[in-house]
């Protein structure tokens, strides 16, 4: 009967040991620079601003030039870091995952199937795949709304969808919907995301 309890633990040491590598060391060499895939740093990230940060800063130039300066590679990566720590500290990603699937017809309602490569760099650290999706995907949030339409949002997102669940972030916006510091940051983020993505070459 030992030989037999002595069996099963070298067999369940061995599980543990197989789970390991297959969650924890296999993702760790896929993601990490896998074949070529260069990391990008926020700096590199940041390097041009997008269109929607000059389009807030020419919207709210008062309340932008407040809290930003003028737009430049600087301003453009505090504002996108601290979008994200928002992102993450409102627990959005608990709602609104950033990660197309290869299964549901996840294509066809969120865009392409998402890949590795866009995933290096150092706003996808740790990575915000998220798990349910109360609210829709968000990989590929950049281009599909203007920057209105997320302070509309934000503000108030029954106006804009009705029904939803989402709280609103009025806080982050003054009285007649001018966006505060944290405001202009977590539409930029939002702008952001889908940037990384990589054109299937088929």
């Amino acid at each position: 009967m030992e030989k037999f309890y002595t069996l099963f633990f070298v067999a369940g040491i061995g599980c543990f040991v197989v789970a390991i590598v297959l969650s924890m060391v296999f993702p760790f060499m896929t993601l990490n620079d896998y074949q070529g895939m260069g990391y990008q740093t926020l700096e590199d990230l940041a390097a041009v601003p997008s269109d929607e940060f000059v389009e807030l800063s020419t919207t709210f130039p008062e309340a932008f030039a407040e809290h930003y300066g003028e737009v430049s590679p600087t301003s453009y990566a505090e504002a996108l870091r601290l979008g994200r720590d928002l992102y993450v500290g409102q627990a959005c990603w608990h709602c609104h995952s950033q990660y197309v699937r290869v299964v549901s017809n996840e294509e066809q309602r969120f865009g392409p199937v998402s890949t590795a490569q866009e995933y290096q760099n150092a706003l996808n650290k740790p990575h915000l795949w998220g798990t349910r999706r109360v609210g829709p995907d968000l990989s590929r949030e950049h281009g599909k709304r203007t920057n209105d339409w997320h302070i509309a949002h934000l503000i108030n997102p029954k106006n804009v969808v009705p029904g939803t669940v989402m709280p609103s972030y009025s806080f982050y916006f003054e009285e007649d919907g001018t966006p505060k510091k944290k405001g202009f940051a977590l539409v930029t983020y939002l702008q952001w995301l889908g940037t990384t993505a990589v054109e299937d070459p088929q």
